[in-house]
């Protein structure tokens, strides 16, 4: 296709240009029509010689590269065929996106499992690899590196030394401000000066120092702005009372007198204004609820908060003095003007409208009938609580404050507007044994050297459009790569019929779970053969485990004294690799996709036995590395890799295993607690027949109820 033919580089025929004939009569002329010519690789198109390379950009049997060949795939194949290729193309691969959502446990209800999650960590759960405690570990250590410290606890995080040096430098900056005295800058030399001028030695000098003002600077500026001020005086006169009949002359040579006679005047004329002035009257200025005015006056000087608890405080006292009325009507409560929207961002960002015309209403509380209170002096060693409770626990702390954010949309300590005249001010105090904490310290940094709890619950919940892995961090992302044709079984076996069905299905727990016990069966089994469902923390998905006997090599096992011989002798290689290569191939070609992924890490071997298998079986992706180039700067650059998926082999049907039911455990389940009731009750229907006169007794009035 990159060979332009003959025919093709000279300009279009005029009859070529909307002939599309294949069985074409016209002359062939040099500008007007040129010869019919079959494709030449053989796909039966005819058509006009100057057509060709337009025909090779459209030609079904034409070679060219995958439609994924950016993503790594190498096949040059026709173009028809590129749509079937598709299907098995190694670098078409697909990442899955399913997400869930794992909240935090709460210790406050009792229904919360938090007795079983604590009974489960102690290694109480005598059976183990219990499918959902082990994806909740699994969640909760990548929740730990993705939470910072930072975001909840910012006084209790180090500032960083570029924001310290910072701070330094615009301290420094300041010409008004000068934290040496002037006595102490004079014995300095000027050489030792100008070397001080760095970062470094200005910090030292800021710590041991006094901040004091610097008098001559002060003063300079003060006497610029007192030189401004008078210049605008002179300018506000000049304009109010203009002399137009002043000779030029006369005003160039008496200006500097003039201005000299008028700042005198006007300094005259304010010391005689101060005296002049009369005495404040402080009956209109004060606070007291009798004086005249006083509601207009602080709805002018307070702002709407102070002046709400003014009212709520001084309530009585206005309704006395008739400054309020004791009720106001309901249809005078709120006033309109003219309505115009409002454009709402966020859930606190109402603002009150400019129309808008706020009659307060002030509530009259009944006193008598509240609970008499005490002020009393409480110290901490009265709560009876030691110097290791003064501590919290930073996990289930941090978690709490993330799970606030999520649901509530705000912070637990931040200030909230309930509408748009009350403040809800909130305050949370912490107290941390590893604060403070560095700016970009996670949780999983901090409970590195703790002992392991699980705080999520064991129950996963479905993504909805509130909380979506956008804005919730407790959102979590299966994340895995897959082959085009292996994606739906992985989303089908993993996650519709296991992950999804796991709680009280795929596997039940017993029902006094939540009181702590740990009893759990596995229901079910593939039907083709008898395996068990794992979970691999490591590679974070699920797996299959055959169930098959210890001696199934067909092999007696040897004698004490015959494996103490072959470990003498150092014989360590196991007999599958003894096997020939095309039977270790043929042997690997029935495993699936995770099983060949941990076959290759076995030996070199293995790994050569599995990298034959990449072209039918692996797929291509691409890895992004970060590199350093010459001049300083970083650039990502992708590489190509092959690899296995973690795909399990497929079960198209599970059946129920054969177990015992839950009934015969809660016989001898420790947490199932028999009340025996041996005292008589009468029953309702009897104790009503006791009651009635024995005149309305009868033996068919007993059986009838009736009196």
């Amino acid at each position: 296709m990159s060979h332009r033919s003959r025919a093709s580089r000279t300009r279009q025929h005029l009859h070529c240009d909307s002939c599309y004939s294949r069985r074409c009569r016209a002359r062939v002329e040099v500008g007007v029509s040129c010869a019919l010519a079959p494709c030449r690789l053989l796909c039966g198109a005819v058509y006009h010689l100057c057509k060709e390379e337009d025909h090779l950009l459209l030609c079904p049997n034409v070679r060219v590269p995958c439609l994924n060949a950016e993503y790594g795939c190498t096949v040059q194949l026709p173009r028809s065929s590129r749509a079937a290729h598709l299907q098995v193309c190694p670098a078409s691969v697909v990442s899955c996106s399913m997400e869930w959502l794992r909240w935090p446990i709460d210790e406050t209800n009792p229904h919360g499992f938090s007795a079983l999650q604590h009974n489960i960590m102690k290694g109480d759960d005598t059976q183990g690899n219990a499918l959902d405690v082990a994806m909740a570990l699994v969640d909760q250590s990548d929740l730990y590196t993705r939470l910072q410290m930072k975001p909840l606890y910012p006084e209790l995080t180090e500032p960083e030394q570029e924001e310290i040096k910072e701070e330094i430098k615009e301290d420094a900056a300041v010409g008004g401000f000068s934290f040496l005295d002037q006595k102490d800058s004079e014995d300095i030399p000027g050489s030792s000066m100008c070397e001080s001028n760095s970062v470094d030695e200005t910090a030292q000098s800021n710590v041991t120092q006094t901040p004091t003002i610097n008098t001559e600077k002060y003063n300079l500026f003060e006497m610029m702005f007192s030189m401004e001020k008078r210049a605008c005086a002179v300018a506000q006169e000049n304009l109010e009372n203009p002399k137009q009949d002043q000779n030029p002359a006369d005003e160039g040579r008496g200006q500097r007198g003039a201005d000299q006679e008028r700042q005198k005047k006007a300094e005259a004329d304010s010391s005689a204004a101060a005296r002049s002035l009369p005495p404040p009257d402080t009956s209109k200025t004060g606070l007291a609820p009798w004086q005249e005015g006083v509601l207009e006056r602080l709805g002018q000087e307070l702002t709407p908060q102070e002046y709400n608890m003014y009212m709520v405080h001084q309530g009585r006292m206005l309704i006395t003095f008739q400054q309020i009325e004791a009720c106001t009507p309901r249809e005078k409560d709120f006033v309109y003007g003219s309505l115009e929207p409002i454009p709402v961002q966020t859930l606190r960002s109402f603002k009150a409208p400019v129309s808008y015309r706020y009659k307060r209403r002030v509530h009259y509380y009944e006193t008598t009938g509240r609970a008499k209170t005490e002020h009393q002096s409480v110290d901490t060693s009265d709560l009876g609580a030691n110097e290791e409770d003064w501590f919290s626990d930073e996990a289930a702390a941090t978690l709490l404050g993330y799970a606030e954010l999520a649901i509530m949309g705000h912070k637990i300590s931040e200030t909230n507007g309930g509408d748009g005249f009350y403040v809800d001010i909130g305050t949370q105090t912490h107290t941390f044994r590893k604060a403070p904490f560095k700016q970009k310290t996670t949780l999983a940094e901090v409970m590195v050297d703790r002992r392991l709890k699980l705080l999520l619950q064991l129950q996963a919940e479905s993504v909805n459009s509130r909380n979506n892995r956008a804005s919730c961090a407790f959102t979590f992302l299966c994340g895995h790569t897959f082959h085009r044709r292996e994606f739906a079984t992985h989303f089908r076996n993993a996650h519709s019929d296991i992950q999804m069905c796991l709680s009280e299905w795929f596997e039940q727990r017993c029902p006094l779970a939540y009181l702590g016990c740990t009893y759990r069966k596995r229901r079910f089994h593939p039907s083709t053969q008898k395996a068990t469902v794992t979970y691999n923390q490591q590679l974070r998905c699920f797996s299959l485990r055959p169930d098959v006997n210890s001696s199934s090599n067909g092999k007696a096992d040897p004698s004490p004294a015959a494996r103490r011989s072959k470990s003498q002798e150092g014989e360590r290689e196991d007999w599958l690799s003894l096997l020939p290569y095309e039977v270790l191939c043929h042997v690997a070609s029935f495993l699936d996709s995770l099983s060949l992924s941990q076959l290759a890490l076995v030996s070199h071997l293995m790994r050569q036995v599995c990298s034959s298998l990449l072209q039918d079986r692996g797929m291509v992706t691409l890895r992004w590395e970060r590199t350093n180039l010459s001049h300083g700067q970083d650039k990502w650059i992708s590489k190509p890799v092959w690899e296995f998926s973690h795909l399990f082999s497929a079960v198209d049907k599970w059946e129920m295993a054969d177990l015992s039911s839950l009934s015969a455990h809660l016989k001898v389940c420790p947490y199932y607690q028999k009340t025996e009731q041996r005292e008589r009750v009468p029953l309702p229907f009897i104790t009503e027949i006791q009651q009635r006169s024995p005149k309305d007794q009868s033996l068919l009035n007993h059986f009838t109820g009736r009196r």
